[in-house]
């Protein structure tokens, strides 16, 4: 079942990596209590991810942090690869979410399998705002990326 507006987000032990390398970071804890843009990718360095949605929040990072208290991004990858990408695309005002096993994209009924193209089980393309862990936004993209780029993330946020 597809996570929708009014749900709480589930409490997922994620990877994210921190000065001393990866730590873990609990999704319960890091939703709480603030309102964050969560937006998600098939596969950090792939080309729709790294040329077009990655750069859309990069750019827009200060308008959007005007209105919300974070920024994160997440992709079924590990911390190194999620570390790396976030300083090839010089997102250092994104927080990086590593959902190594998929679990959260699971949890949240948004995975997708790319076994097909050889990538295994991946996160779908989405973007969602949530305040207090309470989803108040989700934008799931089936082809491209509109429902879950940055300008429809601001124009949500109003």
């Amino acid at each position: 079942m597809t996570i929708e507006v009014g749900d709480t987000l589930p409490a997922v032990t994620l990877k994210t990596n921190g000065p001393d390398g990866p730590e873990d970071l609990n999704t319960g804890d890091f939703f709480k209590g603030r309102k964050v843009v969560l937006f998600a990718v098939p596969g950090a360095f792939t080309p729709g991810c790294s040329n077009t949605h990655m750069p859309g929040f990069v750019v827009n990072a200060d308008a959007i942090l005007e209105k919300v208290d974070a920024i994160a991004c997440m992709a079924v990858n590990d911390a190194f690869v999620m570390d790396a990408w976030q300083q090839a695309q010089n997102a250092e005002r994104i927080t990086m979410l590593a959902d190594g096993g998929a679990g959260f994209a699971k949890a949240l009924g948004l995975e997708l399998d790319a076994s097909g193209g050889g990538m295994g089980i991946r996160s779908k393309r989405f973007a969602l705002i949530a305040d207090d862990g309470v989803v108040t936004y989700l934008g799931v993209d089936t082809k491209g990326v509109d429902k879950s780029s940055a300008d429809t993330i601001l124009a949500e946020l109003g």
